[in-house]
Order: structure tokens, then sequence, then C-alpha cells
């Protein structure tokens, strides 16, 4: 098949954590957008929680107006969300779970049990513009209902995935088996197909190398690999990770 060039989607949440510790004004998202743009990001990725734990509305409101490279917001399914996305207009919003309790994303969202309350949002975002994403397991329910709502596209969670392959446990080569099955099913359904959340240069790999996902969104490795290296050379190293494997496994096609 066919490998279509990967888009890197750069989330500086936790730049904002950073910032947010000290209640100060820096370190600025903005800023570290802009370096994102120069390391060759393909897309600024950034969760507006409810809470507002890290981003703020001020950062959406700047990234919207000052970032030439789409912006793809993260937010949960509530009027408040819907309403700030619609206002705003960015080029796509993620549809992701929130609990306030979690320290961050702890799995999909559950679209084949939320037809009711995101059907709307996916139905007023799409009239408004801006492209639907929903951010689900790896699993065939999750993907025929997204296809069900006419959201163009999905973004497979990767987070178990990561967390086996980093424990060295046993299950690491069937959770990535299962995100494998659905990024092939979700690109059979006429689904545009991302991944993320984990991943790092140790994992990014195995992910990269499918030919039906077309973009990955990567943020707190980067951010903290950013301490050591710095955030253009974490974003850098992020990006020939991702090009190498697939441009590898596009070689190993060839000679198959």
């Amino acid at each position: 098949m066919t490998r279509a060039p990967l888009r890197l989607g750069v989330n500086i949440d936790h730049v904002a954590t950073i910032r947010n510790a000290r209640g100060s004004s820096y370190p600025d998202p903005l800023r570290a957008a802009e370096i994102a743009v120069e390391a060759g990001a393909d897309g600024i990725t950034a969760h507006l929680r409810e809470d507002r734990r890290h981003i703020t509305d001020r950062d959406i409101e700047q990234l919207s107006r000052h970032i030439p490279l789409p912006l793809n917001l993260e937010m949960a399914a509530t009027a408040e969300m819907m309403e700030i996305a619609i206002r705003h207009r960015p080029h796509a919003a993620c549809i992701v779970p929130e609990r306030r309790e979690e320290r961050t994303t702890e799995g999909g969202l559950d679209v084949a049990g939320g037809v009711a309350q995101i059907g709307p949002i996916v139905a007023a975002l799409s009239q408004a513009g801006v492209r639907v994403s929903l951010f689900i397991e790896p699993e065939r329910r999750q993907l025929e209902a997204a296809v069900a709502l006419r959201a163009p596209v999905v973004e497979l969670h990767t987070g178990a995935y990561c967390d086996a392959a980093h424990a060295g446990a046993s299950d690491a080569d069937t959770q990535l088996a299962r995100i494998t099955e659905a990024a092939r099913l979700g690109a059979e359904l006429g689904l545009e197909v991302h991944a993320g959340h984990g991943l790092t240069y140790d994992t990014v790999g195995p992910i990269a190398a499918l030919p039906q996902i077309r973009e990955l969104n990567i943020g707190h490795f980067i951010v903290g690999e950013a301490i050591f290296v710095g955030l253009e050379a974490a974003i850098r190293g992020m990006r020939s990770h991702m090009d190498h494997a697939r441009m590898a496994a596009a070689a190993k096609d060839t000679t198959a």
C-alpha cells in the first residue's frame, strides 16, 4: 500500500503546565508553537480542558491569530467547548474524553455509547467548517460509530501499546496488533486515521510505519525531551524517527 506523507502535530499543553505551575507568563505556549513551526511540525495541538489546568482561553486566541500551521483543538464534548471551537474555528477539533480527577487523558472516547451527546456536537462543528476528529480506542465498534456520526477523522489511542512496550510487557505486540487492525479498518471505512498518546522515540516507529496512519499528535515526550536537548531538537528528533520508520516500511514493501 502506498504510504502518504506522515504529518506531525506537536502538542504544546505541557509548556503551559510549566508556566501555570508558577502562575507566571512564561514559558509561553505561543513561543513553543513558533519554534515547532521552524522545526518542521505540520500542525499544533492544544487541549483546552474544562478546568484550564494548562492551556487557557487566551492561549487558544493567540494560537488562532498568530500561528500559520493548522490548529488542532482538543476538547471535551460539552456545549461550552463547542461554542469556543465555533468562535475560533480552528482547522480541527478533536473530541476527547475528560475527567477532572485524571492526570491526563486515560483512554478513548466512547463514541458508540455516547451518540446522543456527541452527535450534535459533531454536526455543529462540521457545519461551522471545523474538521472533526474523535479520539477513540482501536476498536471496530468505535470506528463504526464514528462513521455513523459522519466524523471524517479518528485518532487512535496508542497509550496502552506505549505503556506495555515501555514496561516490556508481554501484551505489547497484542496492543500493536489492535492498532494495526483498527488503522486498516478505519481506512477501509473511509476515515482518515490519526494516532497519538504516550508516543516516544522508542515507540513511534511501529505506529509511523502503518500505511493508513496520516498524522501523529505528540506532546508530553517532546516537551520532556526538550529539557535536555531543547525544543527544536526534540521536535526534529521525533520527525526523524517518524520519517525513518515510514521510509523503511515503504522500502520493505517494494522488496516484498
